[in-house]
C-alpha cells in the first residue's frame, strides 16, 4: 500500500516507521531541520521495544510522490485546515483519509474538503517525542484505534485492520468511533492539560494526591460531555485508565503538549480543552475544571506569543 504519512512528528514518524517495516510504500511528509535529518540520515527510533533505524522517503510536498492509497493524518490539530489543503488531489481512487489527531473536531473539518466517504478517524496510543530532527524516542505502546465514520466494519477497514497488524501497530477496530474518540479526550483533556499547566510528567502528575483528583475531575467531566454528545462512555473507564497510567513507567512519559511546550512550539489546547468547553455549552452542562483549564492554557499561550 502507498502510505502517506502528513504530519511526520514523534506520532507519525513511528507509525511510519512501522508501516515501513512491514514493506509498505510510505512517505513522510515533514518540515524544517527535521526535514532535512530525515532525506540525509534517515529516521534513528530508541525505543522500549528495541532500537532501530530506518531509511525513509521524507518530503516538504505532499504532492511529489502522490496519489496515496492512505493518508495518515497526524499534524496538530491547528493546522488541520491548511495541511488538508496542501492534500487536495493527493488520494488516490478509493484512498483513505484517516486522522489520528487529538480533539473529536477534525473529522467533521476534514469532510469539509474531502468526500465523507473518504474520511475515516482513529486514536494514536502512543508516546512518542522526536527529541532531535531524525531521532524518536519511543516510550510506550504504540497502536492505532479506528473505524468508519457511519460505524460500519466495511471490508476496506478489515485491510486496514490486516495491514497495522503486519507492522505491529493495531489496537482496534471498532464499530463505535465517537465512543472510543472521546476516550481519548478524556484522556488528553486531564492529563495534557495539568501536565502542561504543572510541568509535569504523568507520573509526577498522579503522584501527588491533590494532582490525582484533579486529573480524575477532568475525566469525569470530559465523560459527562462525551455522554450528552452520544458516546456511550462510562465513569468507570477513568479509573481504569489511571491504574493503567500507574503500571507502566510513567515517569518518563510526558504528553504531547507538554512536548510542545518545551520546544517552544504552539500549543494544542483548543482542540482538545476547547473541544470540551464547547460541548458543555451546547448542552448547558457546567464543567468547571476543564473551563479552568482551558482559560489558564489560554492565557498561557497568549502570554508565550507575547513574549516569542
Amino acid at each position: 500500500m502507498k502510505i502517506l504519512i502528513m504530519g511526520a512528528g514523534g506520532v507519525g514518524a513511528y507509525y511510519g516507521a512501522r508501516l515501513q517495516q512491514a514493506g509498505e510504500d510510505v512517505t513522510l511528509c515533514a518540515r524544517g531541520a527535521n526535514l532535512l535529518a530525515l532525506k540525509e540520515h534517515g529516521l534513528a527510533v530508541k525505543s522500549f521495544k528495541g532500537d532501530f533505524h530506518v531509511k525513509v522517503r521524507a518530503t516538504g510536498d505532499p504532492n511529489e510522490f502522490a496519489p496515496y492509497d492512505l493518508i495518515l493524518f497526524a499534524v496538530k490539530s491547528y493546522d488541520t485546515e491548511a495541511a488538508a489543503r496542501q492534500i487536495k488531489g493527493c488520494l488516490a481512487q478509493d484512498g483513505i483519509l484517516m486522522t489520528i489527531q487529538n480533539g473529536v473536531e477534525n473529522e467533521a473539518m476534514l469532510c469539509r474538503s474531502f468526500p465523507r466517504e473518504s474520511v475515516m478517524g482513529g486514536n494514536s496510543r502512543v508516546g512518542a517525542d522526536m527529541i532531535a530532527p531524525g531521532k524518536l524516542n519511543h516510550t510506550a505502546i504504540g497502536v492505532i484505534e479506528f473505524g468508519e465514520l457511519d460505524g460500519q466494519i466495511t471490508p476496506r477497514a478489515q485491510r486496514l485492520k490486516e495491514l497495522f497488524e503486519r507492522a505491529g501497530i493495531y489496537g482496534e477496530l471498532t464499530s463505535d468511533l465517537q465512543t472510543i474518540r472521546w476516550y481519548k479526550l478524556m484522556g488528553n483533556n486531564s492529563t495534557n492539560s495539568v501536565s502542561a499547566l504543572t510541568h509535569t510528567t504523568l507520573g509526577q502528575m498522579l503522584d501527588d494526591p491533590e494532582g490525582y483528583n484533579l486529573v480524575r475531575t477532568l475525566m469525569l467531566e470530559t465523560l459527562a460531555v462525551g455522554r450528552a454528545e452520544g458516546a456511550k462512555v462510562v465513569d468507570e473507564r477513568a479509573d481504569q485508565q489511571l491504574d493503567q497510567i500507574r503500571k507502566i513507567n510513567a515517569h518518563a512519559i510526558k504528553t504531547s503538549t507538554l512536548q510542545d511546550l518545551e520546544k517552544g512550539k504552539p500549543l494544542e489546547y483548543d482542540a482538545i480543552s476547547g473541544a470540551v468547553v464547547r460541548a458543555a455549552r451546547r448542552h448547558n452542562l457546567q464543567v468547571p475544571a476543564t473551563e479552568t483549564v482551558y482559560t489558564l492554557l489560554k492565557l498561557l499561550e497568549a502570554t508565550r506569543k507575547k513574549g516569542a
